[in-house]
């Protein structure tokens, strides 16, 4: 079987809802059911976090950062880090952990080491994303991070299934980018009953939608993408080497460039990369 019919076979499979998730992803999903239901509070929050360890130490983590914790004093509890952060950042952080779990299945080295980069490149997007939000297109901060979070969750899904399909991830061609990416992230995405405002905006990152200057979700992620410092490893050609968009950090906004914008955030998004990537 050859890329192309690969992929297809994977996009058809999630258009029939015959994902195949990894077990401890349903918990998960379970979390992120609750937290999006518009009776869920604070104190009920606090609590779904209490049965996921893991998402609770990152939130702790996240509460603690230079973005949500600009006093300076130490949160320990983790009531007081669901205060801090709210429901919207911890949606994001139960997303996160779903993205992460699509890895954790994987048993060959070489796609493991593939996942590993696809998750600093999507934690570098989210955090980019987050502070471009807030300081150059005004969208609002945490949904822009939500939407780096989960932009590469079909990559996620491919690499996952990959011992299914041997010979998928060889040497990368446009079948990814043309064909792949669009058919089986969109499934997946649908599937996860993703936001669709969301949707639209990681769609228009695969199309190359965008306006200059940046001034919707979309323009955000797409920027925020171009600037990660790591690449996708689904993006990149055997033997290329990455580097980061530098024609596009020169223009203003306000009184100030994207550089300088950047440069007075380097702490921030160094923060908020850290706190994902724990």
């Amino acid at each position: 079987m050859d890329k192309l019919e690969a992929f297809r076979t994977i996009a058809l499979q999630a258009g029939q809802g015959e994902l195949t998730f990894p077990t401890n992803v349903n918990a998960s999903l379970k979390i992120k059911r609750m937290l999006d239901n518009p009776d869920c509070n604070l104190a009920s929050a606090g609590q779904l976090l209490m049965t996921e360890p893991l998402i609770a130490a990152r939130a702790l983590a996240m509460a603690n950062s230079a973005t949500y914790n600009r006093s300076g004093g130490e949160i320990t509890k983790l009531s007081a880090a669901v205060m801090r952060l709210g429901l919207r950042t911890l949606q994001s952080l139960v997303a996160a952990e779903i993205v992460r779990q699509f890895a954790s299945k994987i048993t060959d080295p070489a796609i493991r080491s593939k996942a590993a980069q696809l998750w600093e490149h999507t934690a570098h997007v989210a955090a980019l994303a987050h502070v471009i939000a807030r300081r150059v297109t005004n969208v609002d901060p945490e949904t822009a991070m939500f939407a780096g979070i989960i932009h590469e969750i079909g990559g996620f899904y491919l690499l996952s299934r990959a011992h299914d399909f041997p010979g998928v991830l060889d040497v990368q061609s446009e079948g990814w980018l043309e064909f792949g990416e669009k058919a089986i992230g969109r499934r997946v995405l649908t599937k996860l009953s993703m936001p669709e405002a969301v949707i639209a905006a990681v769609e228009s990152l695969w199309f190359g939608e965008h306006n200059r200057p940046p001034v919707t979700l979309g323009d955000t992620l797409m920027l925020a993408n171009d600037l990660a410092p790591v690449a996708s490893p689904l993006h990149k050609k055997e033997g290329a080497t990455h580097q980061p968009a530098t024609t596009i950090i020169d223009f203003e906004v306000g009184e100030e460039t994207l550089q300088s914008i950047l440069l007075e955030s380097a702490d921030e998004i160094k923060a908020l990369v850290a706190s994902l990537m724990t």
